[in-house]
Protein backbone atom coordinates (compact mmCIF):
# COMPACT_ATOMS: atom_id res chain seq x y z
CA UNK A 1 0.00 0.00 0.00
CA UNK A 2 1.14 3.37 -0.60
CA UNK A 3 0.12 6.65 0.49
CA UNK A 4 1.25 9.99 -0.78
CA UNK A 5 -0.15 13.54 0.26
CA UNK A 6 0.16 15.28 -3.55
CA UNK A 7 -0.18 19.37 -3.25
CA UNK A 8 3.27 20.62 -2.07
CA UNK A 9 2.83 24.21 -0.82
CA UNK A 10 -0.83 24.22 -0.03
CA UNK A 11 -3.11 24.23 3.03
CA UNK A 12 -5.18 21.92 1.06
CA UNK A 13 -4.12 18.21 1.40
CA UNK A 14 -4.80 15.56 -1.92
CA UNK A 15 -4.04 12.24 -1.00
CA UNK A 16 -3.09 9.40 -3.48
CA UNK A 17 -3.83 6.03 -1.93
CA UNK A 18 -2.15 3.08 -4.78
CA UNK A 19 -2.92 -0.93 -4.11
CA UNK A 20 0.86 -1.97 -5.66
CA UNK A 21 -0.23 -5.36 -6.15
CA UNK A 22 -2.53 -4.36 -9.13
CA UNK A 23 -1.16 -0.18 -9.57
CA UNK A 24 -5.09 1.05 -8.98
CA UNK A 25 -5.45 4.08 -7.46
CA UNK A 26 -7.55 6.38 -5.02
CA UNK A 27 -7.80 10.22 -5.12
CA UNK A 28 -8.58 11.34 -1.62
CA UNK A 29 -9.98 14.79 -1.79
CA UNK A 30 -8.59 16.24 -5.24
CA UNK A 31 -8.53 19.96 -5.94
CA UNK A 32 -9.38 21.23 -9.52
CA UNK A 33 -6.42 23.47 -10.05
CA UNK A 34 -3.98 20.62 -9.71
CA UNK A 35 -5.74 17.93 -11.93
CA UNK A 36 -2.81 18.46 -14.84
CA UNK A 37 -0.30 17.34 -11.98
CA UNK A 38 -2.72 14.10 -10.74
CA UNK A 39 -3.31 13.03 -13.97
CA UNK A 40 0.46 12.89 -15.20
CA UNK A 41 1.34 11.23 -12.22
CA UNK A 42 -0.70 8.46 -12.61
CA UNK A 43 0.61 8.14 -16.39
CA UNK A 44 3.86 8.56 -14.83
CA UNK A 45 3.44 6.16 -12.07
CA UNK A 46 1.29 3.50 -14.69
CA UNK A 47 -1.60 3.80 -12.06
CA UNK A 48 -5.33 3.20 -12.68
CA UNK A 49 -7.26 5.69 -11.42
CA UNK A 50 -10.31 3.62 -9.81
CA UNK A 51 -11.87 5.91 -7.47
CA UNK A 52 -12.07 9.89 -6.98
CA UNK A 53 -12.95 10.71 -3.31
CA UNK A 54 -14.38 13.99 -1.31
CA UNK A 55 -14.10 13.56 2.30
CA UNK A 56 -17.00 16.41 2.11
CA UNK A 57 -18.50 19.34 0.22
CA UNK A 58 -15.55 21.40 0.55
CA UNK A 59 -16.09 25.27 0.32
CA UNK A 60 -12.80 26.73 0.08
CA UNK A 61 -11.73 24.84 -3.12
CA UNK A 62 -13.11 23.52 -6.09
CA UNK A 63 -13.04 19.44 -6.05
CA UNK A 64 -11.30 17.69 -8.32
CA UNK A 65 -14.33 14.61 -8.10
CA UNK A 66 -16.31 15.31 -11.09
CA UNK A 67 -14.09 16.60 -13.46
CA UNK A 68 -11.91 13.63 -12.83
CA UNK A 69 -14.56 11.26 -13.45
CA UNK A 70 -16.05 13.21 -16.88
CA UNK A 71 -12.23 12.87 -17.99
CA UNK A 72 -11.24 9.47 -17.22
CA UNK A 73 -14.63 7.70 -16.14
CA UNK A 74 -14.01 6.82 -12.82
CA UNK A 75 -16.17 6.44 -9.37
CA UNK A 76 -17.21 9.62 -8.07
CA UNK A 77 -17.46 8.76 -4.48
CA UNK A 78 -19.53 10.74 -1.22
CA UNK A 79 -21.02 10.18 1.99
CA UNK A 80 -25.29 9.31 1.20
CA UNK A 81 -26.65 12.09 1.64
CA UNK A 82 -24.66 14.82 0.48
CA UNK A 83 -26.16 17.99 -1.80
CA UNK A 84 -23.13 17.47 -3.88
CA UNK A 85 -24.02 16.37 -7.86
CA UNK A 86 -22.55 13.94 -10.00
CA UNK A 87 -21.37 11.65 -7.75
CA UNK A 88 -22.03 7.78 -9.18
CA UNK A 89 -21.39 5.86 -5.77
CA UNK A 90 -23.06 6.97 -2.47
CA UNK A 91 -21.46 5.21 0.69
CA UNK A 92 -22.40 4.64 4.44
CA UNK A 93 -20.92 3.04 7.03
CA UNK A 94 -22.15 -0.49 5.87
CA UNK A 95 -20.46 0.10 2.52
CA UNK A 96 -17.22 -1.37 1.70
CA UNK A 97 -15.30 -0.52 -1.60
CA UNK A 98 -12.29 -2.65 -2.81
CA UNK A 99 -9.59 -1.89 -5.07
CA UNK A 100 -7.16 -4.51 -5.67
CA UNK A 101 -6.13 -5.77 -2.02
CA UNK A 102 -7.18 -2.32 -0.77
CA UNK A 103 -10.78 -1.96 0.84
CA UNK A 104 -11.98 1.53 1.85
CA UNK A 105 -14.64 1.73 5.04
CA UNK A 106 -16.67 4.74 5.57
CA UNK A 107 -17.28 6.39 8.78
CA UNK A 108 -19.66 9.64 9.07
CA UNK A 109 -18.42 12.50 11.08
CA UNK A 110 -20.56 15.11 10.74
CA UNK A 111 -20.42 18.77 12.00
CA UNK A 112 -17.98 20.59 10.06
CA UNK A 113 -20.34 19.87 7.31
CA UNK A 114 -23.52 17.39 7.42
CA UNK A 115 -21.90 15.19 4.66
CA UNK A 116 -18.67 15.03 6.18
CA UNK A 117 -16.78 11.26 6.39
CA UNK A 118 -13.42 9.62 7.38
CA UNK A 119 -12.36 7.22 5.38
CA UNK A 120 -10.57 4.22 6.73
CA UNK A 121 -7.95 1.93 4.62
CA UNK A 122 -5.65 -0.09 6.04
CA UNK A 123 -3.24 1.69 8.76
CA UNK A 124 -4.69 5.18 7.23
CA UNK A 125 -7.58 7.38 8.54
CA UNK A 126 -8.61 10.50 6.18
CA UNK A 127 -10.26 12.89 8.34
CA UNK A 128 -10.73 15.88 5.69
CA UNK A 129 -12.05 18.37 7.77
CA UNK A 130 -13.73 16.61 10.98
CA UNK A 131 -10.12 16.42 12.49
CA UNK A 132 -6.68 18.18 11.74
CA UNK A 133 -2.91 17.45 13.10
CA UNK A 134 -2.89 19.23 17.02
CA UNK A 135 -2.96 22.90 17.27
CA UNK A 136 -5.28 22.52 14.14
CA UNK A 137 -7.51 21.28 16.12
CA UNK A 138 -10.65 20.89 13.84
CA UNK A 139 -12.76 22.75 10.31
CA UNK A 140 -14.87 25.62 11.19
CA UNK A 141 -18.41 24.83 12.12
CA UNK A 142 -19.65 28.39 10.98
CA UNK A 143 -19.98 27.40 7.43
CA UNK A 144 -23.00 25.86 5.05
CA UNK A 145 -24.69 22.66 6.75
CA UNK A 146 -21.84 22.72 9.84
CA UNK A 147 -23.27 22.45 13.51
CA UNK A 148 -20.96 23.10 16.40
CA UNK A 149 -22.89 20.87 18.42
CA UNK A 150 -22.71 17.81 16.12
CA UNK A 151 -19.35 18.04 15.48
CA UNK A 152 -18.67 18.03 19.29
CA UNK A 153 -20.81 15.05 19.53
CA UNK A 154 -19.29 13.37 16.50
CA UNK A 155 -15.66 13.18 18.27
CA UNK A 156 -16.60 10.28 19.53
CA UNK A 157 -16.55 8.10 16.22
CA UNK A 158 -12.40 7.81 16.94
CA UNK A 159 -12.93 5.16 19.38
CA UNK A 160 -13.68 3.03 17.09
CA UNK A 161 -10.02 3.47 15.34
CA UNK A 162 -6.66 1.52 16.68
CA UNK A 163 -4.37 4.04 18.32
CA UNK A 164 -1.37 3.19 15.80
CA UNK A 165 -3.44 4.07 12.67
CA UNK A 166 -1.79 7.42 10.70
CA UNK A 167 -4.54 10.22 11.09
CA UNK A 168 -4.30 12.17 7.31
CA UNK A 169 -5.90 15.19 7.74
CA UNK A 170 -8.09 17.33 4.85
CA UNK A 171 -5.71 20.95 5.93
CA UNK A 172 -2.77 21.93 7.72
CA UNK A 173 0.35 24.22 7.05
CA UNK A 174 2.21 22.74 4.09
CA UNK A 175 4.89 20.48 5.50
CA UNK A 176 3.02 19.01 8.53
CA UNK A 177 4.09 15.65 9.41
CA UNK A 178 0.61 13.77 9.64
CA UNK A 179 0.67 12.14 12.76
CA UNK A 180 -0.99 8.79 14.58
CA UNK A 181 -4.13 8.76 16.63
CA UNK A 182 -2.32 8.23 19.94
CA UNK A 183 -0.40 11.83 18.96
CA UNK A 184 -3.36 13.55 18.11
CA UNK A 185 -5.17 12.18 21.61
CA UNK A 186 -2.26 13.88 23.67
CA UNK A 187 -1.42 16.78 21.53
CA UNK A 188 -4.64 17.68 19.96
CA UNK A 189 -6.28 21.04 21.64
CA UNK A 190 -10.07 19.72 20.93
CA UNK A 191 -9.47 16.44 21.91
CA UNK A 192 -8.04 17.64 25.03
CA UNK A 193 -11.18 19.92 26.01
CA UNK A 194 -13.73 18.38 28.92
CA UNK A 195 -16.74 20.07 27.99
CA UNK A 196 -19.00 21.94 24.92
CA UNK A 197 -18.80 25.16 26.33
CA UNK A 198 -15.09 24.96 25.82
CA UNK A 199 -15.43 23.58 22.32
CA UNK A 200 -17.90 26.08 21.43
CA UNK A 201 -16.55 28.81 22.61
CA UNK A 202 -13.16 27.63 20.50
CA UNK A 203 -14.98 27.79 17.77
CA UNK A 204 -16.32 31.27 18.02
CA UNK A 205 -12.96 32.64 18.12
CA UNK A 206 -11.70 30.61 15.59
CA UNK A 207 -13.88 31.39 13.12
CA UNK A 208 -13.95 35.13 13.48
CA UNK A 209 -9.97 34.83 13.87
CA UNK A 210 -10.49 33.08 10.19
CA UNK A 211 -12.83 35.31 9.01
CA UNK A 212 -14.65 35.41 5.54
CA UNK A 213 -13.93 32.27 3.34
CA UNK A 214 -12.29 33.86 0.09
CA UNK A 215 -13.32 31.23 -2.42
CA UNK A 216 -16.89 30.13 -0.83
CA UNK A 217 -18.93 32.00 -3.39
CA UNK A 218 -17.11 29.97 -6.47
CA UNK A 219 -16.07 27.04 -4.99
CA UNK A 220 -19.53 26.18 -3.05
CA UNK A 221 -21.78 26.44 -6.06
CA UNK A 222 -19.74 24.75 -8.35
CA UNK A 223 -19.02 21.21 -5.85
CA UNK A 224 -22.95 21.29 -4.98
CA UNK A 225 -23.31 21.31 -9.30
CA UNK A 226 -20.48 19.55 -10.30
CA UNK A 227 -20.11 22.67 -12.90
CA UNK A 228 -16.91 24.52 -13.51
CA UNK A 229 -17.38 28.45 -13.75
CA UNK A 230 -16.55 30.51 -16.51
CA UNK A 231 -14.61 32.58 -14.29
CA UNK A 232 -12.31 31.71 -11.68
CA UNK A 233 -10.39 34.42 -10.16
CA UNK A 234 -7.45 32.56 -8.42
CA UNK A 235 -6.56 30.83 -11.48
CA UNK A 236 -4.14 32.90 -13.83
Amino acid sequence: MRVEQLNEGMWAMTYLVVCEETSKAALIDPVWDNISDYVTLLEEDNLELQYAIATHTHADHITGCFTLAEMLGVDYVMWNDTPSLGVSIYVDEETSLSMGSLDFHFHHAPGHTSDSMIIECGPYIFTGDFLFTGDGGVGRDDLPSGRTHIHWQALDVLNRFDSDVLVCTGHDPPGTEMQKLSWNRKNNLILNLETYEEYSKWQDETSSELGHVSKIKIALPANLFAEIPEEIPWID
